[in-house]
């Protein structure tokens, strides 16, 4: 028997720390969340439509069953989530000021998304479509972009990357000439 879905419009949450299956079989659209803590949560059946998270802790949370379509982050903490098993339907977020370290984007579609001043400190991108994405201003210390599609990807003001542009689409990509040694360290030459 299919459990039915509670759905959520316009509502604001503040505060709050999430037990492990608070939000399950819960369907949230044009939701705002204040200051709380996803981080014990293994959701599952959860969508976020046209929601805003802002200042929320996600540090290791099972978002394996979770939609979120047309999604916004602003200073949240999001370290070692793996959103490679998300909905892929309509899949879109945008991250400011978020720390995403350790994170894992695996094969999915990113296109046009936005990562604003944020922490992407060894994240995994492989075999992500990063087609048009702004990487603004981004720490990408060991982020992992094998078989990666960054065609028209903007990377000019972030830093720390390294790319390996014979395993990586970079057609049209935008980098900055002091960074650029991150596209040259698989060929062993010094850059200063």
């Amino acid at each position: 028997m299919k459990k039915e879905s509670e759905y959520f419009l316009d509502k604001e949450y503040n505060t709050i720390i999430y037990a492990k299956d608070d939000l399950n079989f819960k369907d949230f659209e044009c939701c705002v969340f204040n200051n709380c803590n996803f981080s014990a949560c293994t959701f599952l059946a959860v969508t976020f439509i046209d929601c805003t998270f802002n200042d929320c802790i996600f540090n290791e949370a099972k978002i394996n069953y979770v939609a979120f379509r047309s999604v916004t982050f602003y200073n949240c903490e999001i370290k070692e989530v793996n959103f490679a098993m998300c909905d892929k339907l309509i899949f879109e977020v945008h991250f400011y000021d978020c720390i995403l370290d350790f994170s894992k984007f695996y094969t999915l579609k990113l296109k046009g998304t936005t990562f604003n001043s944020c922490s992407l400190i060894a994240v995994d991108f492989m075999a992500v479509d990063l087609t048009n994405v702004l990487f603004d201003n981004c720490d990408l210390y060991r982020a992992e972009f094998s078989k990666a599609i960054a065609n028209k990807a903007n990377f000019r003001t972030s830093f720390n990357y390294t790319i390996d542009p014979s395993k990586t689409k970079l057609k049209k990509a935008i980098f900055s000439l002091k960074e650029v040694k991150g596209l040259l360290f698989t060929h062993d030459v010094i850059v200063t």
